[in-house]
C-alpha cells in the first residue's frame, strides 16, 4: 500500500538548470538520486574527501529530515563512501544540499557533472525529552553490548 506523498519545495541554484531534480529512479525507490552540480571534473584521489554540491536548496516539512546515503553501485564498484553516511539534512536547514564523498579505493575516482553521486532518504523524526535520573530500570542485556549477544552473521 503506497502512502501518500509529502511536499519538499526545492529551488535550483542559479546556473544549475541543466541538472536533474532529487528524483527516484525506480516505482518502489526509498532514496532520490542526487546528482553532481561541479562546474569541473572533481578527482577523488584514494583516501580524499571531498564536499560536492548538488545545485539546489530545500524545504522540507517540520518533522521530517533526509538522510544522504551512498550508491550501492559506486560504493562497491569504486570504493566511493560517505564518510558521515547517513548525513542528515534538518527540516530548517536552507543551504545548499552538499554531499561528503570519500574513495576508500586504491584508485583515484572522477565526479563529473551531473553523475548521479548519492541517495536521498526523506523519513518523519520525533524530538525525544531527556529526562535524567538516578538509576535506570534492569534488563535481562544490561550492560553487555558490541557483540554480547554471541550472534555472528
Amino acid at each position: 500500500m503506497k502512502q501518500s506523498p509529502i511536499t519538499i519545495q526545492i529551488r535550483r541554484k542559479d546556473g544549475c538548470d541543466d541538472l536533474a531534480p532529487p528524483r527516484y529512479m525506480s516505482e518502489h525507490a526509498s532514496g532520490m538520486d542526487l546528482c553532481a552540480a561541479c562546474e569541473s571534473d572533481v578527482e577523488v584521489a584514494p583516501g580524499d574527501i571531498k564536499l560536492i554540491p548538488c545545485g539546489f536548496y530545500m524545504a522540507l516539512p517540520v518533522g521530517y529530515e533526509a538522510q544522504v546515503r551512498a550508491r550501492s553501485g559506486l560504493a562497491l564498484k569504486h570504493g566511493l563512501v560517505l564518510p558521515n553516511a547517513p548525513g542528515t539534512i534538518d527540516a530548517d536547514y536552507r543551504g545548499e544540499v552538499c554531499v561528503i564523498v570519500g574513495n576508500i579505493s586504491r584508485q583515484a575516482f572522477v565526479i563529473s557533472r551531473g553523475m548521479r553521486i548519492a541517495q536521498m532518504v526523506v523519513c518523519p523524526v520525533c524530538q525525544a525529552e531527556v529526562v535524567q535520573v538516578r538509576t535506570l530500570d534492569d534488563t535481562v542485556r544490561g550492560h553487555g553490548g558490541f557483540g554480547h549477544t554471541g550472534q555472528t552473521g
